[in-house]
């Protein structure tokens, strides 16, 4: 007798044998990622939700329209079209301008949105807020010996300082007003006026204090929270460091937690800072220095959605599983435009150890082939950002800028990820099919 005709009868040897199994399974699963759920997860879960991480992530958002507009006009002054270099040498610099007034000024952006989501979440006025800490950054952004600006520190290099400077403004402002040590007018006062006196104390404090220690004490802030944050810029741009990472975002989606918000706020500052980088070299003639810049992961690996889930659908397309097909199709024109929670909930692959496996696999293997691709100089490094929701293929050619090669690797990314999900896939569609009979509980 057959496995799916004996577990149509729940008394059989076979079918409590089949049911013993399952719930094996479901125990080894459950100790696969019982680790997971009461040690990591609770962890990044409270990291993500926490209130100052949540800020910057608004913050670092708010700016990606400017980057795709600078970006925009990078591809224009270096279109891989030959012969353009020559015809665009006379307005290279005119291009230049809408560049350096995004990207050259991305530090002042993110200090001013990160500071105004804080402070509406802190529930003070968010636009004082965000002015207080801007003037803060601004002011510790001068030189001393001439008072002008260093102007890499109001780009890029200086993303870290003004989220900082925007993190302890806002609460510096929140101590003042929670202890009441603030210069309260007349309730018929006009209400932009009685903010601007709410805030004058604190505003004082912060520019008296952060004068001493920069000015005064000759204390380089910038320098200090760059050789802080060094060890995580620079391993973030090697192999393994985003491989580590790469494992970590679908491990914690595999276990049901967006693993891309719950890091987000401590990596988005990097990619973008490395996207700057390359933007500026590519404007100088030089080599490009960073691999992984923003675009990288969500171009380049996030192939359809996080975890190459385009290729599991393409996989499923003509499931013998009605449940399975139908997702599959569902699903399809979603994850064209990288929206993949259709799929991943409709098999699902959160708590699924058969789909688990080749999830977490095609992130390594894409970040892998990608990362010595890119590293190999075979295709080129990532230096304009589009909205993540470019569907494969062509985001892999405008995110490098035109390079035909990565969208060949785009169509290659999607071709190794069917053969890396299409084993697993059909050993789930065989365990859905036999325990359909039984009426069985599904993957």
């Amino acid at each position: 007798m057959s496995e799916v005709a004996a577990v149509a009868d729940w008394r059989t040897p076979q079918a409590t044998a089949l049911r013993r199994r399952r719930f094996m399974e479901g125990n080894n699963m459950n100790q696969a990622t019982g680790f997971l759920n009461k040690r990591v997860v609770p962890v990044l879960t409270a990291i993500s939700e926490n209130t100052y991480m949540s800020a910057i992530r608004a913050g670092m958002v708010s700016v990606v329209p400017l980057t795709i507009i600078g970006g925009l006009f990078t591809i224009l002054a270096f279109l891989p079209i030959s012969g353009w270099d020559k015809l665009v040498a006379p307005y290279l610099q005119l291009l230049q301008i809408p560049v350096t007034a995004t990207f050259g000024m991305l530090a002042v952006f993110v200090c001013f949105a990160v500071s105004y989501d804080l402070g509406k979440q802190l529930k003070q006025e968010a636009i004082v807020s965000a002015s207080m800490a801007t003037v803060v950054f601004l002011m510790i952004s001068l030189k001393r010996e001439d008072l002008t600006f260093v102007m890499d520190s109001l780009g890029s290099r200086g993303m870290f300082t003004a989220i900082i400077v925007a993190l302890v403004s806002v609460r510096v402002q929140k101590f003042f007003t929670d202890k009441n040590l603030v210069i309260k007018m007349p309730a018929n006062v006009p209400s932009v006026v009685y903010e601007s006196f709410l805030s004058l104390i604190p505003l004082c404090f912060l520019v008296v204090a952060f004068w001493l220690i920069r000015f005064v004490f000759n204390v380089d802030i910038e320098q200090l929270v760059q050789t802080a944050f060094k060890p995580l810029v620079f391993a973030l741009n090697t192999l393994p460091g985003i491989l580590v990472y790469a494992f970590l975002v679908t491990m914690l989606w595999s276990v049901g937690i967006n693993g891309d918000n719950a890091v987000d706020a401590i990596v988005a500052p990097i990619f973008l800072q490395y996207l700057a980088a390359n933007v500026a070299a590519k404007g100088l003639g030089e080599p490009m220095p960073y691999v992984t810049a923003l675009g990288f992961f969500t171009t380049f690996v996030n192939v359809g959605g996080t975890g190459a889930t385009i290729a599991l659908a393409l996989v499923m397309w003509n499931s013998k599983d009605p449940g399975y097909r139908k997702v599959s199709r569902l699903s399809l024109p979603t994850q064209v435009f990288q929206i993949n929670e259709p799929i991943f909930f409709g098999f699902p692959i959160v708590l699924n150890p058969i789909l688990m496996v080749p999830y977490i696999l095609n992130a390594l293997i894409l970040t892998t082939g990608s990362y010595l691709l890119i590293h190999w100089h075979l295709i080129q490094r990532p230096f304009v950002n589009v909205p993540w929701t470019t569907p494969p293929i062509i985001g892999h050619y405008l995110v490098s800028g035109g390079d035909w090669r990565a969208a060949v690797w785009g169509v290659a990314s999607i071709a190794i990820a069917m053969a890396v999900y299409y084993p697993f896939a059909k050993m789930a569609e065989r365990q859905r099919l036999n325990a359909e009979p039984a009426g069985g509980a599904q993957p």
